[in-house]
């Protein structure tokens, strides 16, 4: 008769495999300083891998194939959108992280839910939820609160520390307590630089030669050529260190790129939508803050426990473009605003 074993389980065979080939410097999984609320371990998923999991089927995921980037509602199919943005930033803030033998899945869970709190019409709709709101609005911030209080009808996802501080902190402001963060922080950089060029290109904003010339000396005259020159820039100067950054001269040409496109690309876009962003959010936060009965049933269930501006700032934030629209135009235009009710 064989001797019966006690059965390992999947999960445990992956810290394991982390004990012995991660950086003495990365997050293992069986670390993890935990969740608010206690739950029993998964016997094929780590503790970062079901964060994931829980990010990529949440519905505040799902919206963001119809949130801004930079162009809102873009005539042309490829133009980046807030879902395809995070994308880049996982699969960026992943090849970091395996290059310097870092949690792959720590990073890619705060990638994929480092925007989940940004507003509809991309940062202007940022800045407008900004101003209205007397406590100040930060995408950042809102992201955490999305994973925290918002999913699941108030109870939030119950994410690990280490993914919610990677999403807190993901701002080149922020100071992220793992390198995986750090990781995240810098990919998002890379990321949106990179594909926000694209596009800008696709629009005819910008040409090619228009480009800094010695950041594109530097980083490389094609998208793909500066991501992989910021990531190796990123491994030679961060592999068995306690940080992770670029050397100065990549980091130097990488902001000299980011200053470019907010003189030439962001303020021409955000121009574009300043003004109808602006009337829409505004109209639609002074009614709800009037009438928070018309609040949807699962925000006017979080009164409970925040104030009305805060609430009111939550659904509006969480509302993609065409959906903001859609409330907007309902609440003030006219069903029959011409001959035939043609609106």
């Amino acid at each position: 008769m064989t001797e019966n074993k006690e059965t390992i389980s999947v999960r445990e065979r992956v810290c394991a495999n982390e004990e012995k080939l991660l950086s003495p410097y990365a997050v293992k999984s069986s670390a993890s300083k935990g969740r608010a609320r206690a739950e029993e371990s998964c016997f094929f998923r780590t503790e970062f891998q079901r964060d994931r999991d829980r990010i990529i089927y949440s519905k505040s995921f799902r919206r963001l194939k119809n949130k801004t980037q930079v162009f809102c509602a873009p005539e042309g199919d490829h133009y980046i959108t807030r879902l395809t943005h995070t994308l880049d930033v996982s699969q960026i803030a992943r090849s970091i992280a395996r290059s310097l033998s870092l949690n792959e899945d720590l990073a890619e869970a705060i990638a994929l839910g480092h925007d989940l709190g940004h507003t509809p019409f991309g940062h202007v709709g940022e800045k407008v939820l900004g101003i209205l709101s007397s406590k100040g609005f930060w995408h950042n911030e809102q992201s955490l609160r999305v994973v925290d209080v918002i999913e699941k009808n108030g109870r939030g996802l119950n994410l690990t520390y280490e993914v919610r501080d990677g999403i807190l902190e993901h701002k080149s402001s922020g100071k992220p307590a793992t390198l995986e963060g750090e990781a995240v922080s810098l990919a998002d950089r890379i990321a949106y630089i990179n594909h926000d060029i694209e596009d800008a290109l696709r629009a005819g904003i910008i040409k090619t030669e228009d480009l800094p010339q010695n950041a594109v000396k530097v980083l490389g005259n094609a998208s793909k050529v500066r991501i992989n020159t910021a990531i190796r820039d990123i491994y030679e100067n961060s592999f068995g260190k306690p940080y992770v950054k670029m050397s100065d001269e990549v980091m130097s040409a990488t902001n000299e790129l980011r200053q470019f496109m907010f003189r030439n690309v962001y303020d021409y876009a955000n121009k574009a939508m300043q003004d109808r962003a602006e009337r829409m959010l505004t109209q639609m936060f002074e009614y709800f803050m009037k009438n928070v009965e018309k609040l949807p049933d699962p925000y006017f269930k979080l009164l409970e426990n925040d104030d009305k501006e805060r609430v009111v700032c939550d659904y509006l934030s969480g509302m993609t473009d065409r959906y903001a629209i859609s409330v907007f135009e309902g609440l003030f235009i006219p069903e029959t605003f011409a001959i035939g009710g043609v609106r």
